[in-house]
Order: C-alpha cells, then sequence, then structure tokens
C-alpha cells in the first residue's frame, strides 16, 4: 500500500488537520511513513503567519524533490494548509515537479486526490476553492497509539476569522467564520472519551467567536459558553482546554465559566500583541490595554492560580521606542507564564504590509531580544513558585527529549517531567514540583503515586 508522510508547520490548528488527513489516508489503506525518504507520497502542511515559514516549507519541499531525483524516486509531493490556499497555482510554477495544493476547505478530499495522482489518472492538482460546509469535514482522528498522545485530543469547532487585523493573512487563507453544530461537536468529543481521551481541547482561529452568527445568547450565556457547557457534561471527560481567543470574546459569561466549570482547566492563552494603544488601533485590535489588563484581573480573582499566555508582536509598522515601552511595562506589570514573540513579517494583501514606517529588520531584532529577556525573566520567577507545590498533571507519555522520563501537563498547562512508567499514560497524577528549568517543572519520583 502507498506511505505517506505530513510534516506540520506552525500552529495546533495546522496540527489538527494533519492529524485528520493522516486518519483519513489510514482508513483508506495507506500507511504512515517515518520519514520522507521513505514515503510514496510527502505532504507539507504550511503556515503562511510569517514569511520565513513560508520560505522553510518552500525550501524543504526543493530539498525533497532534489533528493528523490539523485536517488531516482518520483514520490508524490504536495503543499497543503495556509501556504497552498493563498499561493495556489503560484506554487506549481516556482516548483514544477509538484503534484499538489491542498487548499484549507479541501483537506477531507485529500485522498481522492491522492489516489488519481498515484494511479496517474491526473499529474497535478490545485484544489483551493471555497467549500461549503468545510467547517464540519475535520472529524476524524487517529486511533490510540497512533497519534502522539491518547490522553487528550484537539477537536475543531469552527474555520475562518472576521477580525481582519491589519497584520494577518489568515481571513484570506482560511476564510469567514463558519461554526459547527454544538451536537456535532458534542458527539465527536464523546467518541473521543469512548476510546480513553480524558482532555480535549477546541480549536478555532477565534473560538471565542464561535455561532455568533447562528446561536443565540440563552440566560446571558454565548454561544461559546453554551458549547462549553454541554461538552463539560460528557461524562469521563475530565479536563478542558481552548485556544485560540480573542480578548474581546471575554464576555462576563466566560470569565464565569473559569469559576462554575470543573473541567475547565485554568489556563488561558489570550494575544494582546503590544502594549500600545496608538498600535493597537493600527492592528484593529478593538480594544486598549486597559480592557486588557482589566480582563487580566477579572480571571485572576476567579482563578487566582489561572496560567495566562499570550502573543506579542515587534517592530510592527510605526513602532516607536515609546510604544515598544509600552509593551515592555505591560510585560512587566502583567507577568505572563510565557509569550509567543514574533519580529512583525509583512504579509501580501495585508494592510499593514503597504503601512509607512516599516521598522529596520535590526530593530525588530534588537527589540525581539529585549523583550524575550523580559518575558523569560518574569516566567522564571513564576515557575519558582512552584517548587515545593504538589500539582495534578495528565500524564501524556514518555518525553520526546529524554523517553526515560515521562511528561505531563498541569491544569494552568505547564509541562512536567517525572520518572514514570508507561502505566501511567492517561492518568491523572499529583507530583511534587521538585526543581525547575526553561518552561518545565519537574518532579521526583518519590513524590509520585506509583
Amino acid at each position: 500500500m502507498p506511505s505517506v508522510y505530513i510534516k506540520t508547520y506552525g500552529c495546533q490548528m495546522n496540527e489538527r488537520d494533519s492529524e485528520a488527513v493522516a486518519a483519513q489516508l489510514l482508513s483508506k489503506g495507506y500507511v504512515m511513513a517515518v520519514s520522507e525518504s521513505d514515503a510514496d507520497v510527502v505532504l507539507l502542511n504550511t503556515c503562511s503567519v510569517r514569511d520565513l515559514a513560508e520560505q522553510k516549507a518552500i525550501n524543504k519541499m526543493r530539498n525533497i524533490i532534489g533528493t528523490a531525483r539523485s536517488e531516482r524516486r518520483h514520490p508524490v509531493v504536495g503543499f497543503m494548509g495556509c501556504m497552498a490556499q493563498s499561493r495556489g497555482k503560484e506554487l506549481m510554477g516556482q516548483l514544477p515537479s509538484l503534484n499538489l495544493v491542498l487548499g484549507t476547505q479541501k483537506f477531507h478530499r485529500a485522498g481522492e486526490y491522492l489516489d488519481e495522482l498515484l494511479s496517474g489518472r491526473n499529474q497535478s492538482i490545485v484544489a483551493t476553492e471555497l467549500e461549503k460546509d468545510s467547517q464540519s469535514t475535520i472529524k476524524e482522528h487517529l486511533a490510540p497509539g497512533q497519534g502522539k498522545s491518547s490522553a487528550s485530543a484537539f477537536v475543531s469547532i469552527m474555520q475562518g476569522c472576521n477580525q481582519h487585523c491589519t497584520f494577518c493573512i489568515v481571513p484570506f487563507t482560511r476564510g469567514e467564520e463558519r461554526s459547527r453544530s454544538i451536537a456535532d461537536i458534542v458527539k465527536e468529543c464523546r467518541d473521543l472519551v469512548s476510546r480513553g481521551v480524558r482532555e480535549i481541547t477546541l480549536l478555532g482561529q477565534i473560538v471565542t467567536s464561535f455561532g455568533k452568527r447562528d446561536i443565540p445568547i440563552q440566560s446571558g450565556r454565548s454561544a461559546f459558553v453554551q458549547l462549553l457547557d454541554a461538552v463539560h457534561e460528557i461524562e469521563g471527560l475530565e479536563r478542558i482546554r481552548f485556544t485560540s481567543p480573542h480578548p474581546k470574546g471575554y464576555g462576563d459569561d466566560l470569565v464565569e465559566a473559569y469559576g462554575r466549570l470543573p473541567k475547565l482547566c485554568e489556563s488561558a492563552h489570550i494575544p494582546l500583541q503590544s502594549g500600545s494603544d496608538r498600535l493597537l488601533q493600527k492592528m484593529h485590535r478593538g480594544y486598549t490595554f486597559q480592557k486588557f489588563k482589566s480582563l487580566v484581573a477579572k480571571l485572576r480573582q476567579v482563578q487566582p492560580h489561572i496560567g495566562l499566555t499570550t502573543d506579542l508582536i515587534v517592530g510592527f509598522p510605526g513602532e516607536t521606542e515609546a510604544d515598544f515601552e509600552e509593551t515592555l511595562s505591560a510585560c512587566r506589570e502583567l507577568e505572563f507564564d510565557n509569550a509567543f514573540i514574533f519580529k512583525y513579517s509583512p504579509r501580501r494583501d495585508t494592510p499593514a504590509a503597504d503601512l509607512p514606517d516599516q521598522v529596520p529588520q535590526p530593530i525588530r531584532e534588537e527589540r525581539n531580544e529585549r523583550l524575550l529577556a523580559l518575558v523569560n525573566e518574569k516566567a522564571a520567577f513564576r515557575y519558582k513558585q512552584f517548587i515545593g507545590r504538589q500539582v495534578q498533571i495528565l500524564v501524556e507519555g514518555p518525553s520526546k527529549k529524554n523517553p526515560a522520563r515521562y511528561t505531563g501537563r498541569t491544569r494552568c498547562n505547564r509541562i512536567v517531567l517525572f520518572d514514570g512508567h508507561e502505566r501511567h499514560r492517561g492518568q491523572l497524577m499529583d507530583v511534587r514540583i521538585e526543581r525547575t528549568g526553561s518552561f518545565t517543572l519537574y518532579g521526583s519520583a518519590a513524590f509520585v503515586n506509583l
């Protein structure tokens, strides 16, 4: 049977899309290869958030094609995901040996397209057209033992984005917001729990926008909170997470849910992007720093030990040193547990790409280093507060870097390494923290409930 290798670039939504495609192909009789050199089909699931990610994927594909030629192999090779959607036929011009360009609304058709290519009925396929109800097609999951962890799973609840931040290409690559039904999502979650999943992460580009157009507010609760309530009722499910939200989507009903729903983990990734109100307005973010700060205060009041992470952009067009200092000040004040820092990268077809006063690359680099140092300093302090504490973790399996140790996550989303055993996989366990590393906690085997 044909073998397939899929490499994923980018976010958790890309990971989920890759998993769904892999599960689809396995059900059709394909087998998964461990590397591109062993595969009959090589698919790169791409990201368009930064130009660097696109160039990395294109260079990787060039290397794959060049190596295959030198070894006189002829695998079917293709791009899927956001870059495939945005560039389409252009990629075929750049890489004439490319066979497949699979857009973001065509993942569920991967199997039929590959069958065409492998049978010789077609030499190349570009599939980037919009497709109705594509948001409801990403349902397949790898069976226990096939995925990275049988204890946790991602569930896509919607596709697309209506926010149109001036720096972001996603509305062009993922389309407008389209939500699934609550009943359909709950059924998928229930099926996963029946297969041993203990933790579910609900996914959406702006997950808190779920159902805004289609599902009316009930008893003061938004469609997204109604979904949380419904998933919370699933027997056997232990934990619920979600990502990525938008600060505007945190109404009082969602803040209140953190204190009301025991299964909802006290963890939140809320993108700030900048501490400067002037830049937030230019980014079309729809909030001020004070509003963001107020939201953080509300969440910490409901859950004092909530884990908070964020996204930050340095070097956005027109960013002055004063603007950047406001971002530094915001990080000092809010003390995030971690932050994903992005050096601004112009994306074509976005308003920010044409803004004046583009910040020179050396300044972006220097500001990135300063901000990273501050975030690491604050995070190290917060992590050290865990030493000596007992925490509950959900055991995911052996550590990738050191298979002799096992890894799990706390409810507030800290990674914990400990001396465990395969029988602990999928279990909720209490571990006492002995020491910390860079964004990692370590538990001693002496304190693990064996």
